[in-house]
């Protein structure tokens, strides 16, 4: 995509505007509140390895979160606002027009973890969509004495994450680096990251908890357990060690509140 179709995307009218909110309310890929969950439902159906979109965050009102399609998962990362200056990672961007010109051009962006994403494409808030809709032949209820009160809505939560992580075998007790997926409640490891089949995959329904270990001779380890067997994992550094143990007690108080 060249640099003028990606900052085309903020209409040329922004000069014209002294709310720096209202700026981002012409760019076309700013999908306000929409939420966590919904912008990685989004991206993963619809969107594609590199995609992206900017939307609000909860952390404050100048806080926003850029979302990043990486292959099977979706990353999080902050932007902040101060007057017309927006942060992100190490870089300051004096205005909205260059905030958006710095994407125009792919950039690299690298996390904690070590996962290089380049960002592709913007996704866009307004998509064309057809108005048809299925014709109702039959209308009939069971009568099954359900009342408005057993209607309780309930879905599983995304919550992705994915990246290499060292694992203890379980018989043979060395450590071999694999590559881990997590989607929903399904926590899985592959040989390598270019490989299509899970090794195996851990159903968190049946996890009891998750928690930092300090058993085993290498740092930034954690484990989780289960009834037959206490899986052993080690991240590359403690902010990663962390960011894991963050998303999978969260996954597990989930899980906890649907049952």
């Amino acid at each position: 995509m060249s640099e003028s179709d990606t900052a085309g995307s903020v209409r040329s009218d922004t000069s014209t505007q002294d709310d720096p909110e209202d700026e981002l309310e012409l760019l076309g890929w700013f999908h306000h509140d929409l939420s966590r969950h919904a912008t990685e439902a989004l991206l993963l159906s619809n969107g594609k390895d590199g995609s992206y979109l900017l939307r609000k965050s909860h952390e404050g009102p100048n806080s926003y979160a850029l979302s990043v399609r990486a292959k099977d998962s979706v990353k999080h990362f902050q932007v902040t606002r101060s007057g017309t200056t927006y942060t992100f990672g190490f870089n300051e961007f004096q205005s909205i027009k260059e905030f958006v010109s710095h994407f125009a051009n792919q950039p690299l962006l690298g996390s904690e973890t070590g996962t290089i994403i380049v960002l592709k494409c913007p996704y866009p808030r307004e998509v064309e969509e057809p108005s048809i809709y299925e014709s109702v032949r039959v209308h009939t209820a069971m009568q099954s004495g359900r009342t408005e009160n057993d209607l309780v809505a309930n879905a599983a939560s995304l919550g992705t994450k994915e990246g290499h992580l060292m694992k203890q075998g379980a018989i043979i007790k060395n450590w071999k680096t694999r590559w881990f997926t997590l989607n929903r409640n399904e926590l899985k490891y592959f040989k390598d990251k270019m490989c299509v089949e899970p090794i195996r995959t851990l159903d968190l329904m049946e996890c009891t908890g998750v928690q930092f270990d300090y058993s085993q001779e290498k740092v930034n380890c954690f484990c989780l357990v289960f009834p037959e067997r206490t899986f052993y994992l080690c991240g590359k550094t403690g902010v990663e060690t962390d960011e894991w143990i963050k998303i999978l007690r969260w996954k597990l108080a989930q899980i906890k509140k649907s049952r």
